[in-house]
């Protein structure tokens, strides 16, 4: 079964730094490419970063991100450990949300999420 648990949020100033941590279960791991999204209060769900599965050859860089954390947000993975990150920089309080790591391969399937709130 997949599961995807999400962990490493909590309360940071502006300005801040979190990492966050999703561990999968259910598949293989390397094989799938992966995205991480949020979704702050009253607002729809939205793509955040994004990273290719192992083994795939690109032309471009094997990471992308929405043109709001591009260059403060870093996605990685540990395929050994079958765990995806999001390294958070410099955050700001409307980047308070859930946030949540998704499978390319089994985008219907979303874990509970880590709450990230910003504050001072």
């Amino acid at each position: 079964q997949v599961h995807f648990v999400e962990s490493g949020g909590g309360l940071v100033k502006p300005g801040g730094s979190l990492r966050l941590s999703c561990v999968v279960s259910g598949f293989t791991f390397s094989t799938s490419a992966m995205s991480w999204h949020r979704q702050a209060p009253g607002k729809e769900r939205e793509f955040v970063a994004g990273i290719t599965s192992a083994g795939v050859l690109t032309t471009g860089s094997p990471t992308h991100y929405s043109d709001s954390v591009k260059g403060r947000f870093t996605v990685s993975r540990d395929n050994d450990k079958n765990t995806l990150y999001l390294q958070m920089n410099n955050l700001t309080p409307d980047e308070t949300a859930i946030y949540y790591c998704k499978s390319t391969r089994y985008s219907e399937y979303w874990g509970q999420g880590t709450q990230v709130t910003v504050a001072s």
